[in-house]
């Protein structure tokens, strides 16, 4: 079952070059699905870790992974990317968490 209306965190070390592209990249593949979600925002990882919990999907590079084990625990679903620029590794990685 698809989440309705997803909120979306992206997260990258800084949050501002990776993760804005990766928000649009994001965005595009949410076009492309027919998918609206009610947000979606980019940060940086500290940002990303104290804010979590308030989100239904976290996407960022996998070896930011741990950093959110405390959301994955609430029932965020945490998805790492090998390749955050990946419109086709990001349409499979919702869809494989049933986000799409």
């Amino acid at each position: 079952m698809a989440i309705q209306n997803p909120k979306i965190l992206v997260c990258c070390m800084n949050g501002a070059g990776s993760s804005l592209m990766l928000k649009m990249t994001v965005q595009k593949v949410l076009d492309k699905l027919g998918i609206q979600a009610e947000k979606v925002y980019h940060c940086a990882l500290a940002e990303g870790e104290a804010a979590a919990e308030d989100y239904d999907v976290v996407l960022c590079a996998e070896n930011f992974i741990p950093s959110f084990k405390k959301a994955e625990e609430k029932g965020v679903q945490v998805i790492g990317l090998q390749n955050v620029m990946s419109v086709q590794e990001i349409e499979q990685k919702l869809k494989e968490h049933e986000i799409a």
